[in-house]
């Protein structure tokens, strides 16, 4: 085969069972769309009570790196997925020896590394143009003095582990720096430069076992104490050649990759107007669960797609959207410890309202539960839907 080539998808049929390693809400959403494929679907997780538990066709219920389970997994699935990041690379290389898997370990191994991720990022930047933040890595005391002055104030990162907020803190002097790296107990870290953040977008993309790759609309993100609140898309506030070269940007670390499946990169755009690459998804994104309902092909179907080496879907959208992140928060009225039902059926009174719970079994503060996401003719209107479901939701918008 020459190098431009296009190799053979050679697709797996209907009826045939598709793997993912975790248990929670990504791996339920999958499950849904590969089962409306034909597709049957084994998950593997720890936990017996899990979101994607309750819809697959088979829970193996094993820790992520337990030999037997997993050798059980790559011998029922004709591919594997993982719904999250940080399962073991090592697991996915042992699955790799007799099936299937995507993304590869070593995608998934570079986004479970904010400094690999960094370095992958100033790489592809040589195509792409868009860089990451300034930074510095820090491993000790001594880094912490060497920081240089114009890195300050920054955001300390876990370079491991972290999400949604958490493993980070915001620094404003070299002594907030010693006391947030103190506090870490001396795992390593990344110290990044705050910048002049106008607002936060992310792409979504997906790339087939052939090499053809496709990219979503620009979705613009609110996050709020490090979770995602909001999505809107198309992003009302990026101009056109900004969500180009973003899109151009993902487009390019992906194929340098050699990523097959659904990957996710989320960019700060300045004040200024310019981009900056901060993170990236190795598979389906919050960000990205607008597509469910306001584009031909979700991101799921995407996925399942991708896994089954079956040509790639439609990324067009067809309706406006505003996603609204549902925290446990809403289960409790004012400071109350008392649990009580949101009021589902006034939300669902709202035009254009598609409510997706996740089956967790209690509600907590802070737990992502759900989203709803409104579609409308324009923009204007799914955003002022949304904003009438915060108010029903006692969500201060």
């Amino acid at each position: 085969m020459s190098k431009n080539e296009i190799p053979p998808l050679n697709p797996v049929a209907a009826g045939t069972w598709l793997g993912v390693m975790g248990g929670g809400q990504l791996g339920r959403m999958f499950a849904h769309a590969a089962q409306q494929m034909g597709f049957k679907v084994a998950v593997l997780e720890p936990a017996l009570d899990c979101p994607a538990g309750h819809a697959a066709d088979q829970l193996h219920s094993a820790d992520y790196t337990d030999a037997e389970a997993l050798t059980k997994l790559a011998s029922q699935c004709a591919a594997v997925t993982t719904e999250f990041e940080n399962v073991s690379a090592k697991s996915l290389a042992f699955l790799a020896e007799s099936t299937f898997v995507a993304p590869s370990a070593s995608c998934v191994s570079i986004a479970q590394d904010r400094m690999a991720e960094k370095r992958f990022f100033i790489e592809c930047a040589i195509t792409s143009g868009v860089f990451p933040a300034s930074h510095k890595e820090i491993n000790s005391a001594a880094d912490v003095d060497a920081v240089p002055d114009d890195l300050l104030p920054g955001i300390l990162k876990t370079v491991r582990m972290g999400y949604d907020g958490k493993g980070q803190v915001r620094v404003k002097t070299r002594a907030e720096l010693h006391a947030a790296y103190g506090a870490m107990n001396g795992v390593a870290c990344v110290l990044e430069k705050m910048l002049p953040l106008a607002y936060e977008i992310s792409v979504l993309a997906a790339r087939g076992a052939d090499g053809k790759a496709v990219v979503y609309p620009i979705a613009e993100n609110v996050h709020r104490d490090g979770i995602l609140f909001t999505t809107t898309v198309p992003g009302p506030n990026i101009s056109k050649e900004s969500a180009e070269k973003a899109q151009a940007a993902t487009l390019a670390v992906i194929e340098q990759l050699g990523y097959v499946g659904v990957l996710c990169i989320e960019f700060f755009v300045l004040t200024d107007g310019s981009l900056v690459v901060n993170e990236m998804a190795p598979r389906p994104h919050n960000s990205g669960h607008y597509t469910i309902d306001a584009c031909v092909t979700s991101q799921f179907a995407q996925q399942a797609r991708a896994m089954a080496r079956l040509p790639l879907g439609d990324v067009r959208q067809h309706s406006a959207a505003a996603m609204l992140n549902i925290l446990g928060d809403i289960w409790f009225a004012g400071g109350s410890d008392e649990i009580r039902e949101p009021a589902w059926d006034q939300v669902l009174a709202l035009p254009g309202a598609n409510l997706h719970l996740y089956g967790k079994d209690t509600a907590r503060r802070a737990r992502k539960m759900g989203h709803i996401t409104f579609v409308a003719a324009t923009l204007a209107e799914a955003q002022a839907n949304l904003r009438q479901a915060c108010v029903i939701l006692g969500i201060p918008a």
